[in-house]
């Protein structure tokens, strides 16, 4: 099955970089399935994924690194297939900082100057920019394993800009540091790229993550983008049942399309938004677990116009401090988690007999073989 995948939030923007029917096989295994994607200048774009989802052997290939088995790739128009690395006008930086040890910090950021010979007072002036941008003039003469493991990230991150690239690559560069500093320095590069207006392409595994730090999300599953878009979009109107599962927590129920508006369920017939799917079909209904309301059985609520309940058995309750995980399981045998705030309501227990209410506007609902066969693709 190949998912159709649109994102209209640049379409009249002239791309920087055009990747075309791009595809790498490893022998038998497709890495990189006929992907296509334009990348704008000036954005911060994250290819998000599970490990062996292709995003980094996508970035590899943009990098040259890695050569295509078909596809184009294209800067500004031009082919790069032919281009090595070096010549490409793209920064990189790794999750392992990759710094010579030898050298100290401003040497590290001076070897891309010196390798292109560029003028000593010019050299002189970049490296005193990027030491002041990375907030490290104190620290110019020490070596690499004088520093911590945030401080050899920011130095990586000089040398990549150093020469002035169109283009910055980052694959999983905060992936190695513990999560106050990942944080920290997930801050220091919104900022860094709302300074300089580079183009950066990031690769990441964490969703929270990519969340923070990009203007869109390239969702990868199997070699393929599942889900294109910013991070608002992808969460709140996730375009198949994987983006939704992969993109914060969802709860799942299954039911049948008994109407372009009603969906039946547990012998309840639930509201949704108008579908175009075929009536009588197996559906995925799709609710967010903030998006849900759980209220104790006897609770004098009334039911809101547009909105839907089921009753349901709590199974487990979790304080997290601002709100309260709610486990809860259906006469059905469902079972969905509902985020509650702990304040304004009688004390929830394993056992008690709740509703469960949301609204229909807050749903989503999928075709459940398009769900099972974007899952299966997942677990690959």
């Amino acid at each position: 099955m190949s998912a159709v995948i649109t994102d209209t939030s640049q379409a009249a923007a002239t791309p920087l970089v055009r990747l075309s029917k791009l595809n790498k096989h490893y022998g038998d295994f497709v890495a990189v399935d006929n992907l296509s994607l334009d990348i704008h200048e000036g954005e911060f774009l994250t290819f998000l994924g599970s490990s062996g989802s292709g995003k980094s052997t996508t970035l590899s290939m943009l990098a040259g690194f890695e050569t295509p088995s078909s596809g184009e790739i294209l800067v500004q128009g031009k082919s790069l297939i032919n281009v090595p690395p070096h010549k490409r006008d793209i920064g990189m930086v790794f999750q392992r900082y990759s710094l010579f040890p030898h050298l100290s910090v401003r040497g590290n950021i001076s070897f891309p100057l010196d390798i292109r010979k560029l003028a000593a007072d010019e050299c002189e002036r970049r490296v005193e920019a990027m030491l002041k941008l990375v907030q490290l003039e104190s620290f110019a003469h020490r070596r690499p394993s004088q520093l911590s493991g945030g401080q050899q990230q920011r130095v990586a991150i000089a040398r990549a800009l150093v020469y002035e690239p169109r283009i910055l690559l980052m694959d999983e560069p905060l992936g190695a540091l513990d999560k106050k500093l990942r944080e920290d320095l997930q801050d220091e590069l919104r900022h860094l790229h709302r300074r300089l207006g580079i183009t950066i392409v990031y690769v990441t595994h964490d969703q929270e993550e990519a969340m923070r730090l990009s203007q869109r999300i390239a969702i990868f599953s199997h070699g393929r983008i599942v889900g294109l878009g910013t991070g608002q979009t992808l969460y709140q109107n996730p375009p198949n049942a994987f983006v939704a599962s992969f993109l914060g927590n969802s709860n799942f129920l299954q039911g049948t399309l008994t109407g372009n508006a009603s969906v039946q369920f547990e012998q309840q017939a639930l509201a949704i938004k108008p579908q175009n799917l075929p009536l009588n079909s197996d559906v995925l209904l799709m609710v967010r677990p903030e998006k849900a309301q759980v209220l104790p059985l006897d609770a004098p609520t009334p039911l809101l116009t547009g909105w839907n309940e089921i009753t349901a058995q709590v199974s487990e309750v979790v304080f997290l401090g601002d709100s309260l995980t709610c486990s809860v399981v259906t006469p059905g045998g469902s079972r969905l988690t509902v985020k509650a705030l702990p304040h304004g309501q009688a004390p929830l227990h394993s056992g008690a007999q709740v509703r469960v209410r949301w609204a229909a506007a807050d749903a989503c609902v999928y075709s459940e073989w398009n769900a099972a066969d974007l899952s299966k693709s997942a677990a690959h």
